[in-house]
């Protein structure tokens, strides 16, 4: 039996949702009215608003007719997942529409700019309360630290993937660091779904050490495509002169300080899971 919990939408967060559904609305809104872009920057702020409006939109419609305490996933991790990834997303929308779309007399550009601002700051005051949970409450894995760092690795590997250009990796060591970028996100987004679907207690073995095993590895190959990705992409390849604000070129230092950004991410995420289970927990 299906019944309605008031509390869902009256609550700190649910009020938060509310605000971010009118918001992330407002925003596509106004960005479909300024008009259309063939650009992939632009086709990522957009996914980014209908991403976060439909599923802030779902969440509530869910815990509001408690169908969410049906659902065969931990709930109260997810959705703790989905503010990180709205944060980390509204905030790169944030940043990349107003560089790329926006002008001194570009109202609409402007206010959508402004909103996604906004909309940002309420998924992260989500992401805090959503943290600030009771004293020995049992929290999932995505809503710990290194829960967190895989939501994050995750989503620069999406930075990374829309930069990319099928003409940039022609070389054996290029082709290399798009195989470590789609093999570290495939296996990022592999823990997370099995955290979500909570099927990490049928594995025959410690998954806490089998993630620690796969940090390490993700470090070290993120560690090669650090050096080799601009090693050769901009040897002989200086920036053209008819570059104008934003170019193919451009798009190569995004991939390199996305892949230094990930390395950095993966290297703390190494060392602080060694500590979680070889210090912490015998000290």
């Amino acid at each position: 039996m299906i019944l309605v919990d008031v509390r869902a939408v009256t609550q700190p967060v649910g009020i938060m949702r509310i605000i971010a559904t009118v918001l992330t609305c407002l925003c596509f809104s106004l960005v479909a009215t300024a008009g259309h872009d063939l650009s992939p920057y632009w086709a990522w702020c957009m996914f980014t608003w209908c991403f976060c409006f439909f599923f802030t939109l779902l969440i509530l419609i869910l815990e509001f007719s408690t169908v969410n305490t049906k659902l065969p996933f931990a709930w109260d991790d997810f959705t703790a997942a989905f503010a990180m990834l709205a944060s980390l997303m509204c905030l790169s929308a944030s940043i990349i529409y107003p560089i790329f779309f926006t002008c001194m007399t570009c109202h609409l550009q402007i206010g959508a700019s402004v909103v996604s601002w906004v909309c940002s700051g309420i998924y992260v005051g989500e992401v805090v309360l959503t943290r600030l949970r009771p004293s020995g409450e049992n929290i999932g894995f995505l809503s710990t630290i290194p829960g967190m760092m895989k939501m994050l690795e995750t989503f620069l590997a999406c930075l990374i993937f829309m930069s990319l250009e099928t003409g940039q990796f022609h070389h054996s060591g290029l082709q290399w660091c798009v195989a470590v970028y789609s093999l570290c996100f495939i296996f990022a987004l592999l823990i997370i779904l099995l955290s979500l679907g909570q099927l990490l207690s049928f594995f025959p073995f410690p998954f806490d050490k089998l993630v620690i095993i796969y940090n390490i590895l993700s470090a070290v190959m993120y560690a090669t495509a650090m050096v080799i990705w601009p090693l050769y992409s901009f040897r002989n390849n200086g920036r053209p002169a008819t570059c104008g604000s934003f170019c193919s070129w451009d798009k190569l230092v995004v991939v390199t300080m996305m892949t230094i950004f990930n390395f950095a991410v993966y290297t703390l995420d190494s060392v602080y899971s060694v500590w979680i289970v070889f210090l912490a927990r015998n000290g």
